[in-house]
């Protein structure tokens, strides 16, 4: 995630979009962004229920217990939003995870009232996921 931006260059970021489609790209290509995924880690643990696209979360703990985020998903636009949510919680230790709400920060980057029904619940899902497995490492 080293070449990805921090959480105040992606709200800056975001800013600078005029418009839904230019946010829409962007978050196209924060997923292009997003190093990819390892065929072992594509395995149904992984797997997040409730989203309409494949979406794969892979977490674990550094060696300063700060969470190490990896996924993937077999559409552009939700790998995107995957990786503005491990922005989101980049350098957090599992504590941390589950006590932040990142849906006021898609708020704040005008993404969610923009996203269709059925993404919606699947960026739910992948937030759900992401708080039980950082409550399963702490």
């Amino acid at each position: 995630m080293a070449n990805l931006p921090d959480k105040d260059k992606l709200v800056r970021n975001f800013s600078r979009c005029l418009n839904w489609e230019d946010k829409y790209l962007y978050v196209i290509e924060l997923g292009a962004q997003l190093p990819a995924l390892d065929e072992a880690e594509r395995q149904t643990g992984n797997l997040i229920s409730g989203c309409q696209s494949q979406v794969w979360i892979v977490m674990q703990t550094d060696e300063r217990g700060r969470v190490e985020f990896h996924g993937d998903s077999d559409a552009a636009i939700v790998k995107g939003l995957l990786t503005v949510v491990f922005i989101l919680y980049h350098q957090m230790t599992p504590q941390q995870i589950t006590e932040l709400d990142v849906r006021p920060f898609f708020a704040e980057l005008a993404l969610s009232q923009h996203l269709t029904p059925s993404r919606s619940q699947g960026l739910e899902a992948m937030i759900r996921a992401i708080r039980i497995k950082a409550a399963q490492l702490a």
